[in-house]
């Protein structure tokens, strides 16, 4: 189903959009190898596997694979189709537990993992900390490499609010492999993994160009929505003040002419 479906969308997605790529040489033919990205856009899990002669599995939210109906049914089996995998986040732990097990299943079946070490999309095209659980216990548990990868432009698209989406050509650049074998057997380490995850960041981030932002894309959108919600009050409660001096006015004009 993988190579009917990259048929029927990669095929159509490189034809109409062109995406430019550079390193393409550093993906191996074969053996299991860790595409670490960054996360601009919903599209950035069919960009990359579309420009890659090999299958990449990602990890996607369980809701994708069990909405129920005709149009839910159709989503699962078309994201199984592209190589995503289901993970529950029910718990405390439980998206980042099931995530960096079924990761470690996949490179050790000896092929290709995808993972967004910011964890969400990035709010406002900078590019965000990476969270030190998955990228880096997948990692340190298999020994297997990690390929630093940036799309670039992908968010410009189809941005937020927009249903057509626009005609340009986005890139991916794809960065050397790393070597993190000299830290097996410490993926419990907090400080290994932060700095495991530190180094892929840094390594992203000259390849995207984008501004760093040393705080955690979920903390980011938390804060922007936060600041949304207090401009929308703001604008709420000003309005409301407006409309009371107007009504006061008018009462002062027609208590003005009573006297008269």
């Amino acid at each position: 189903m993988y190579g009917a479906i990259k048929v029927s969308v990669g095929g159509p997605l490189k034809l109409v959009f062109r995406p430019w790529v550079e390193g393409l040489e550093n993906v191996p033919a074969e053996g299991p190898a860790i595409l670490a990205s960054n996360h601009l856009s919903f599209s950035d899990s069919f960009f990359l596997p579309a420009v890659l002669d090999r299958k990449v599995t990602f990890i996607a939210k369980a809701e994708y694979f069990t909405t129920p109906g005709i149009k839910g049914r159709l989503t699962a089996a078309f994201f199984k189709g592209v190589g995503q995998l289901p993970v529950d986040r029910s718990g405390a732990r439980g998206a980042g537990e099931a995530a960096i097990k079924s990761g470690i299943e996949v490179v050790e079946r000896g092929e290709l993992f995808g993972i967004y070490p910011e964890g969400t999309r990035s709010p406002d095209g900078r590019l965000y900390r990476g969270k030190p659980g998955g990228l880096a216990r997948v990692a340190l548990a298999t020994g297997a490499p990690v390929i630093p990868v940036a799309m670039i432009d992908t968010e410009k698209i189809q941005p937020p609010g927009k249903v057509v989406p626009k005609l340009m050509r986005p890139g991916i650049r794809i960065g050397r492999p790393l070597d993190f074998t000299r830290y097996q057997g410490m993926e419990h380490d907090r400080f290994v993994l932060r700095a495991v995850t530190d180094e892929v960041m840094y390594e992203i981030m000259k390849l995207s160009g984008q501004e760093y932002v040393d705080v955690y894309a979920t903390a980011a959108k938390r804060q922007i929505a936060e600041a949304a919600k207090a401009e929308k009050e703001a604008a709420r409660a000003a309005r409301a003040a407006l409309a009371q001096a107007e009504r006061e006015q008018a009462q002062k004009e027609k208590e003005q002419q009573a006297d008269q």
